[in-house]
């Protein structure tokens, strides 16, 4: 790969998608790869890596990425005393296997499909979050039992299908189930490092694309994986601390129009080319 106008493009959109991605998993307790898998795959695109196993490059690769953001972000709220452990501790199997789960799924569906996934579940994220549904808790304590062991498989592997931290799925769980916004936000950063983790070991243990682009061990690139965190360390814990101090109802309609017109874009590519 030449040093070239694409390569400077691909670096400048890569520290714009980081900054960008670690901001609102901070801020608005999303998953960052809502930014990054879409980020990845127009980059990997212009660069000219066109083949059936991007998509699963680009979930791999925001996965990795979020594992660091994710610790940096429970890290800032823990600061404030909003994190939930006792939560994550009882989530962490089933949210566990449901990743691996999604990891093999991406792995036996074709680029086109998982492009078209992340799409729907996309658009479905984003009208939630611009209707500004107010999740009303329904019970006043957290599932149990098999409840919670669907659920958590469903976060974990909607989540890794995705490429993000589970965020926008677990928080409106725990509004439903009497957890505070803030804290649901806070404990939220945590199920991303849960999702991510075992995600990105079986990613790294796949055998790698011999049409992936350089830098790529398994389905996880590292050079875009880096770029990104070389950003997203600094503006993860400003999101993070900016969720205790501003009204993010606003901001987040703002986000689910542009997520909207992404999904739709990228679901356009995927049906006609």
């Amino acid at each position: 790969m030449e040093f070239g106008p694409d390569l400077i493009l691909a670096i400048t959109l890569l520290a714009i998608a980081g900054a960008t991605a670690g901001l609102l998993a901070g801020l608005l307790g999303v998953g960052g790869g809502m930014v990054l898998v879409p980020a990845f795959f127009y980059i990997f695109t212009t660069l000219g890596f066109e083949f059936d196993g991007l998509m699963q490059v680009c979930l791999a690769t925001s996965l990795a990425t979020i594992i660091v953001t994710a610790l940096l972000s429970v890290r800032s709220h823990h600061s404030h005393g909003t994190v939930e452990w006792t939560i994550l501790k009882r989530w962490a199997i089933p949210v566990g296997i449901g990743a691996l789960l999604g990891m093999l799924a991406t792995g036996a569906l074709r680029n086109d499909a998982l492009i078209i996934i992340f799409a729907i579940l996309a658009l479905a994220l984003a009208a939630v979050m611009g209707l500004g549904v107010n999740w009303k808790p329904i019970r006043s304590e957290m599932p149990r039992g098999l409840p919670r062991a669907a659920m958590g498989l469903g976060t974990g592997f909607l989540s890794t299908l995705m490429g993000i931290g589970g965020g926008s799925i677990a928080t409106p769980i725990m509004l439903l189930h009497g957890v505070s916004i803030h804290r649901a936000i806070s404990t939220a950063a945590g199920f991303g490092f849960l999702i991510a983790v075992p995600a990105v070991i079986g990613f790294l243990a796949i055998p790698t694309n011999p049409m992936a682009p350089p830098g790529t061990i398994g389905a996880v690139n590292i050079p875009a994986a880096l770029a990104v965190l070389a950003v997203s360390v600094f503006t993860t814990p400003i999101g993070a601390h900016l969720t205790h101090r501003i009204n993010t109802q606003r901001l987040k309609k703002v986000f689910a129009i542009f997520l909207a017109l992404v999904a739709l874009n990228m679901m356009r590519r995927a049906v006609f080319g």
